[in-house]
């Protein structure tokens, strides 16, 4: 996951995801009302298994190993929040976002011009019709780099071009991207 698939997650939450193992878990049984067979069918392990994970017994308690850990991960991400992130997916793309980022920009531009890529901490009001964009790759499965090519063309015209009051046939190269945060509303 890249530092713009993060930012959209981070941006979608409310609440801070459960971060220990254990934790993780427990919010796994309570959205399936407790039962390990059905936790079991979502990690893909056997229902014995989870029992082990979640015993209260000191010395028959297991933890999960590093590839159990990641599905556990993924299955609480898939499950946290999911009427609070609709609902801010919703705002984002109806009234836009504002996105910080710290990356290295350069540009195509006619001669004369300094088109040099160097890092730049920027702040932008973005329109919602970003958001839709990118939402919309992003469920259609795209990478950091189709993500990266929307923003650059939505900072280009917002952020460098001043909404096409000035640098008329100026693109943006986006790329080496340290951090992205999106603030929704």
């Amino acid at each position: 996951m890249g530092q713009i698939e993060q930012g959209l997650e981070r941006a979608l939450r409310t609440r801070p995801v459960p971060s220990s193992a254990e934790a993780r878990l427990r919010f796994l049984l309570t959205t399936h009302r407790g039962s390990t067979q059905q936790v079991a069918a979502v990690l893909g392990v056997s229902q014995r298994t989870v029992q082990r994970w979640v015993t209260k017994k000191p010395g028959a308690r297991r933890l999960p190993g590093p590839a159990q850990g990641l599905a556990i991960e993924e299955a609480v991400l898939a499950r946290w929040q999911p009427r609070v992130r609709a609902r801010r997916r919703a705002q984002a793309e109806a009234e836009g976002f504002v996105f910080h980022t710290r990356a290295r920009f350069g540009f195509a531009a006619p001669a004369g011009s300094s088109d040099d890529p160097r890092v730049r901490w920027i702040t932008q009001d973005l329109p919602g019709e970003v958001a839709r964009e990118l939402f919309a790759a992003r469920d259609a499965g795209a990478g950091e780099q189709q993500q990266t090519v929307i923003l650059a063309r939505a900072l280009g015209h917002a952020y460098f071009r001043e909404w096409g009051r000035r640098a008329h046939g100026l693109h943006v190269a986006f790329s080496d991207v340290e951090f992205a945060e999106f603030s929704i509303g």
